[in-house]
């Protein structure tokens, strides 16, 4: 589907502000972002938010006359489409997409950096750190989201566990079937859902440098990754059992809503699926290795293309029309995740369902997107389900470090 919003003459004074701006765009696109009504951006979306990025394209064409074109697309198809179609000049502008796209999208060499200048303190840090990639931001994020620790608060009551050991303990006395319970996919392990506890070890996938970027350092080795997979087999079969590779996603919900388990780990998705639990508390993760629990936070946004032969008229759409609360509120609307505006952010955090996830979001790191990451998740995740099903702990964990080494050249 396409939908085009048609616009008049592009005013000279706004071709003369387009013309100051930093924008992320080689120099050699500067003539066409000045000629007038020949300026034209071409918006990739999804149904979702296509109508909420019409609302800040209306207010755009008052200050530039433009053209903007939005062209609606699958979610599941923008990334593979945006790197076929860029480097043949078919591509779009602008797109809206994943944080975790952005290795894949750095190495085809189809997205360009941004500016947002003195925007860049209105949004969450961990929203900036997403989409930001060996030093350099590539796009302008609008929402977040995260796990954390889902509990009834009729059981247990609303207050946080500040450690695994005490909230193994409240559940406990809260005399429901099992004190605890989390999604392991079943046998397929789920290292994305235990991630908080990991990092509470101190053992992160991979290093982050003084930026925030990931490098492919493999940081879950060494006394702190076997620190974690110690615990993880203390918890599974051969010790309380607390962690089972019995529970899928479906199993780990319906022991939560029919009051088996007081508390789980899950994210704002799975809330609907909780009917029977009348009154639920959100919290973060509690820590069981004694470090703040960082769960992985995922962010979307909007990218700029590359190859846009209007890269400034798409940088000033993005930070000053996209940018701006109005915007991100009418997105947020659209598309109900937490804002990573965060003066908005903290608004909607009234709900404390919301506040909750927040809170978690704001403990948290981004999940990596870099390339190497595709390289771990079938490694590690099958490595938890083998400790957790018995295996040593300390000797499954270490060669998963290393098969993740050698399988990312480290």
């Amino acid at each position: 589907m396409r939908k085009q919003i048609a616009f008049g003459a592009l005013a000279l004074t706004a071709a003369v502000v387009l013309a100051g701006c930093a924008g992320g765009g080689s120099s050699d696109n500067g003539d066409s972002d000045a000629e007038g009504s020949d300026a034209t951006l071409v918006i990739w979306t999804d149904e979702e938010r296509e109508q909420a990025i019409a609302d800040a394209a209306a207010a755009f064409e008052e200050e530039t006359g433009a053209t903007v074109e939005l062209v609606q697309k699958n979610f599941e198809d923008l990334r593979n489409d945006f790197i076929a179609q860029v480097p043949t000049g078919e591509g779009p502008d602008i797109t809206v997409g994943a944080h975790d796209w952005l290795g894949a999208l750095v190495a085809a060499g189809v997205v360009d950096t941004i500016d947002l200048g003195d925007k860049a303190s209105e949004f969450e840090p961990v929203a900036l750190e997403a989409m930001t990639y060996d030093g350099q931001l590539y796009a302008l994020p609008y929402s977040l989201e995260t796990i954390a620790l889902v509990q009834n608060a009729d059981l247990v009551g609303a207050e946080a566990p500040a450690t695994w050991d005490e909230m193994i303990q409240k559940g406990l006395a809260s005399g429901a079937e099992r004190p605890f319970v989390i999604n392991t996919a079943g046998e397929t392990g789920d290292g994305y859902t235990m991630y908080g506890f990991q990092t509470s070890f101190g053992a992160p996938v991979f290093v982050q440098d003084a930026s925030g970027s990931y490098t492919t350092e493999v940081g879950m080795g060494g006394a702190p990754g076997e620190a974690f997979a110690t615990w993880l087999g203390a918890n599974g079969t051969n010790g309380t059992g607390y962690i089972s590779t019995t529970v899928d996603y479906d199993i780990n919900n319906e022991l939560f809503n029919s009051g088996k388990a007081p508390y789980t780990i899950q994210g704002p998705w799975a809330i609907s699926a909780y009917p029977d639990v009348a009154n639920i508390a959100v919290n973060p993760i509690p820590s069981a290795g004694g470090e703040t629990a960082a769960p992985f936070v995922g962010v979307q946004g909007f990218y700029l293309s590359s190859q846009s032969k209007n890269a400034l008229l798409a940088q000033e759409f993005l930070v000053n029309y996209v940018g701006t609360e109005e915007a991100q509120r009418a997105l947020y609307e659209a598309d109900p995740r937490i804002p990573a505006w965060s003066t908005l952010a903290t608004e909607v955090a009234s709900d404390p369902i919301i506040a909750g996830f927040l809170a978690s979001a704001q403990n948290g790191v981004p999940m990596p997107s870099i390339p190497e990451m595709g390289s771990v998740w079938d490694l590690w995740n099958a490595a938890q389900s083998q400790i957790i099903s018995g295996a040593d702990p300390v000797s499954t964990w270490n060669t998963m470090v290393q098969d993740v080494q050698a399988a990312v050249g480290g």
